[in-house]
């Protein structure tokens, strides 16, 4: 060869920048076909299309190859490999169906170039048609292509074939062809014929290894994965970072975080990955300190501008509950993606801030990001939280067409919004459309049902569900037990409760606890409760005893109530609900003096009772009242619809019911009292500007009392209005003059 020809070669192998240049390049083209006899010299033909194959300059490549006078076999192998490479499947296959003969090199192009696009059965198809024509054998590269191809499409009948093959023609011993093999078996979770496999294999290296780790780990077979952990002569920081993530996934935590210490000890160096996979171990363990500290590794080492390490961070800080610190890593990440904005929002929700995971959304789809099902289904469960229709049939329209609907999980997320939102006809109705359930799907309607207190369509949807064999888990159940405790059943959630505990191996929570309690003290059974807390294997929380506080309450009986109150305010000394409802006890018994006595301890101890205020939405904006409020642009029609309602319902025969006043005053004062709560006056700003034709949605953040309930009821007859109030336990569907709940929350 020519010295020219040389330092053509030379600089076309290793001058990036030249080549990176779109002038010069042309400039270095015309020199060759001007310069150079390719006609002449076929080698230095084949190796200049391979350059440019390599650098997918299919123009100068396609161009070059038309110049030979006589292209053998390597130069047809060239240009095909460039149209491989590129994904150019049309091309690609038109220079196939043009060579004049074709070696295993023409084939292996072929099937990659279909795997490259994801061609499965095309790739397939052209595996069969190497083994039909029966000129050349499949090689290692072949088969290995095969596999990955097969692992990818789910295709794992085609991969057992191809097994057959690699047996056939000699290859299981092979690491090349074994180590796709065992990736296939473990994703497949053919965890033992990916063992058989891996013991087959005579040499074998470190990343044979690493594909055998994951696929036990992602098994569940931490013990396994240990043993071989431990046998592993070398390991690399794949090896390390697999292990510690795999630990992390299968819920052992500490075992992850002990297992990087030692990872740091032995000088081996984290990527994002590895620290992506410690902070979520952090994160489910809850231990700060040591999310900080790596927080302060990842600046060190750099990673602190890394997208995975910083959206670890964001997910670390939020469910360690530091909201704060999780939005300060978000803000000054200056890259984000899909997955980012997704921690940041999940966190949001996670820390009750339903709010800002919606305006995060927003904020996100301005940026141009579109979200994916975790997305979706995170932001429209932080609907269901605030009760938001309008939101969230929004994000329903948008799962639609975005197609996100067939992740399980978002139409898991949309039956939940429903059910929340007081539609549980339409969230039954998605139910039924979904193509496939999980114990989720059916758990998320029993709860629905569950709070809408209807109990019987709750229990029917449990059966139906055990007949399906889906097997129920411990929110299932809180669902069931709640759904009798709303009705009064006490036998059938005695029943359900056992069945639990000896037909389902599920061991009672503090949830489960509190519900049978309500069910106990909610139908007046507050001895049987009270017995029920004394044998209870473990402390009943605040909640419980603020449980049987409020039926103590509610059935006049001090005692019970009292030792009720004592160990609330041990457990919690600033819940004010321990005093408001021992308050209400006492008052209700004209004991005055208690009264003023518990609230002086109120004051005392700086104690304040969560004031109770109402919402509803009207033209995208929320409109919030507390009791007695005029601070309402239209306080003064607001306060004249309630009079009139008022007068029209003494004539009905509605009597305030002043029990739950609180103050030693005169019986018009307590009734002047009730006639302004919250409630009230969101139910009277719905009645004027809600369309007669639509429901008057109203949400309040405490218990709805005795005479608003009884109020609203006459309501409801005398303004032929559906009202639909959703208070802290559940939702109250009035029409007609009754109500959902049958007299009975």
């Amino acid at each position: 060869m020519s010295p020219a020809t040389y330092s053509v070669l030379l600089c076309f192998g290793r001058n990036s920048v030249l080549c990176s240049q779109a002038r010069d390049l042309k400039k270095l083209h015309c020199f060759i076909l001007k310069t150079l006899d390719l006609a002449g010299d076929t080698f230095l033909s084949n190796n200049l299309i391979t350059s440019y194959s390599n650098r997918s300059l299919l123009v100068y490549a396609r161009n070059l190859f038309d110049q030979i006078l006589h292209p053998n076999p390597f130069s047809w192998n060239g240009l095909l490999s460039a149209y491989s490479k590129a994904g150019h499947i049309p091309q690609m296959e038109q220079v196939f169906s043009s060579m004049p003969s074709r070696d295993l090199v023409s084939w292996n192009a072929l099937v990659s170039g279909y795997i490259g696009r994801g061609c499965c059965e095309r790739a397939f198809d052209a595996y069969r048609a190497l083994l039909l024509e029966g000129r050349v054998a499949a090689n290692r590269i072949t088969f290995s292509s095969l596999l990955i191809i097969a692992s990818k499409c789910s295709d794992f009948n085609l991969g057992r074939q191809v097994h057959c093959h690699i047996l056939k023609f000699g290859f299981a011993s092979h690491v090349f062809v074994g180590s796709p093999l065992v990736d296939m078996y473990s994703k497949a979770g053919f965890v033992h014929e990916a063992k058989r496999v891996f013991e087959d294999i005579e040499e074998k290296n470190v990343v044979l290894y690493n594909i055998m780790l994951a696929g036990l780990l992602r098994s569940g077979k931490v013990e396994d994965s240990k043993k071989l952990f431990d046998e592993m002569e070398e390991k690399d920081s794949i090896s390390w970072t697999t292990m510690v993530t795999g630990l992390t996934q299968n819920g052992l935590e500490q075992q992850a975080v002990d297992l990087s210490r030692a990872m740091r000890a032995e000088g081996v160096c984290m990527d994002q990955f590895t620290f992506g996979s410690i902070l979520t171990a952090c994160g489910g363990l809850s231990a700060l300190e040591l999310g900080k500290q790596t927080h302060a590794f990842i600046i060190r080492t750099r990673y602190d501008e890394n997208v995975f390490a910083g959206s670890a961070l964001v997910d670390m800080y939020s469910k360690c509950r530091r909201i704060e610190s999780a939005e300060l890593v978000f803000q000054r990440m200056k890259t984000k993606n899909v997955v980012s904005w997704t921690s940041m929002l999940v966190g949001y929700g996670q820390n009750g801030c339903s709010e800002e995971a919606v305006r995060t959304y927003c904020e996100m789809q301005k940026q141009g990001i579109e979200p994916d099902d975790f997305t979706l289904g995170s932001v429209i469960s932080s609907c269901a939280n605030l009760a938001s229709l309008e939101e969230g049939a929004q994000l329903h329209c948008k799962a639609n067409i975005s197609g996100l609907i067939s992740f399980i999980t978002v139409s898991n997320a949309i039956v939940t919004l429903y059910g929340k939102c007081g539609i549980i006809e339409d969230s039954h109705k998605l139910f039924n459309e979904m193509r496939s359930r999980d114990s989720v799907s059916w758990t998320a309607l029993v709860s629905g049902y569950a709070q809408f207190g209807k109990a019987n369509e709750t229990m029917d949807l449990f059966e139906r569900m055990l007949n399906e064999g889906v097997m129920p888990d411990g929110i299932t159940f809180i669902g069931v037990l709640s759904a009798c405790s709303r009705a009064g059943l006490v036998e059938k959630g005695y029943r359900y409760y056992n069945s639990m505990i000896h037909d389902h191996h599920i061991v009672p929570t503090a949830d489960h606890y509190t519900c049978m309690i309500d069910l106990l003290s909610r139908s007046g059974r507050l001895k049987e409760a009270e017995n029920f807390i004394k044998q209870m294997p473990c402390r009943p929380d605040a909640v419980a005893w603020a449980t049987l506080l409020s039926s103590c309450r509610f059935r006049n009986e001090l005692e019970i109530g009292k030792w009720a109150a004592e160990n609330l305010l041990e457990l919690e000394p600033q819940n004010p609900a321990s005093y408001v409802l021992l308050s209400s006890l006492h008052a209700a018994r004209g004991n005055w003096d208690e009264v003023a006595h518990l609230r002086k301890g109120m004051r005392d101890k700086n104690v304040r009772k969560e004031p109770g205020c109402s919402w509803i939405k009207y033209k995208n904006k929320v409109h919030i009242f507390s009791a007695d409020d005029q601070s309402h642009p239209y306080s003064e029609r607001i306060y004249a619809e309630l009079e009139k309602l008022s007068s029209k319902m003494i004539a009905e025969g509605y009597k305030p019911d002043v029990s739950s006043v609180l103050h030693d005053v005169t019986e018009s004062a307590k009734i002047h009292l009730l006639s302004h709560h919250s409630e009230k006056l969101a139910i009277a700003f719905g009645l004027i500007f809600i369309p007669p034709e639509l429901p008057i949605r109203v949400v309040k953040n405490l218990r709805v009392c005795m005479d608003c309930h009884n109020a609203t009821k006459f309501i409801s007859k005398i303004s032929n209005r559906e009202i639909l109030v959703r208070d802290s336990i559940r939702f109250h569907k009035f029409s007609g003059g009754a109500c959902s709940c049958g007299d009975f929350w």
